[in-house]
């Protein structure tokens, strides 16, 4: 059996990733924050449908509470390690810069990008070992693009492309992908408070996209017959450019 993490893997992207890849026999650890109960609807979906998962709760944007939620993991797996990693979990602090806050620059900066060091960083290692992985990394059009008002979220989800980029040449002769995911407006709770009917004029598909959708790109990029692709950032966006 292979595992993964996937971080924020409770709710909108991150439960459909998680449900997707607990549909093709990987066991899934659903990493959250705060919401006990979304966290155990995902689960118990999972289990419903067949498939096995644990919660892991822990902050990813802390690194000590992170190493340790990890370090309690991996002596757990024993002999086997966490082959799959999705690096999903991400918050927006939205504003114009001239308002911004440190907190709002820090808070996302944290969550959304040093997140991605700390974790990707310690499971890396069995990965190199094993010679064997997948790193998938959820980033946004923002990170291509930019957004105006959001040059935190925007800042944050570049510097994981620029990671993707550099760590796929460094561990592509270990066999290990590692790549990244773009979607564009995708129906979640971070889109609620968006106005979508005036938003998909601007798209050419004319909606947003699902999260179901995402996560069978993500599945796969993790699978067997994705091996040579790696150190690409792939738009799921309906069209935007």
């Amino acid at each position: 059996m292979k595992y993964a993490l996937v971080t924020g893997g409770s709710r909108g992207i991150g439960k459909a990733i998680s449900i997707k890849l607990a549909e093709k026999g990987i066991f899934i650890f659903i990493n959250y924050k705060n919401n006990d109960e979304e966290a155990q609807k995902t689960l118990q979906e999972i289990k419903e449908k067949g498939g096995e998962a644990e919660l892991i709760k822990f902050d990813v944007s802390n690194p000590t509470e992170t190493e340790n939620a990890l370090e309690l993991l991996q002596n757990k797996l024993e002999n086997n390690y966490i082959e799959i990693l999705i690096n999903n979990a991400g918050i927006r602090r939205d504003n114009l810069q001239i308002f911004m806050t440190d907190d709002d620059w820090n808070d996302v900066i944290n969550t959304n990008l040093n997140s991605y060091f700390y974790i990707t960083r310690r499971l890396l290692k069995n990965m190199i070992v094993k010679k064997a992985g997948r790193i998938i990394n959820i980033v946004s059009l923002s990170g291509i693009k930019g957004t105006p008002g959001q040059t935190n979220y925007s800042a944050a989800k570049a510097g994981i492309i620029g990671a993707t980029k550099a760590l796929s040449q460094e561990v592509a002769h270990k066999k290990i992908t590692v790549n990244a995911v773009a979607p564009g407006f995708i129906k979640t709770d971070m889109t609620t408070d968006l106005n979508e009917k005036e938003i998909q004029k601007l798209i050419p598909a004319r909606r947003f996209g699902k999260p179901e959708e995402v996560a069978e790109l993500v599945s796969f990029l993790a699978s067997d017959k994705a091996s040579y692709i790696t150190g690409e950032i792939i738009k799921i966006s309906g069209g935007i450019s």
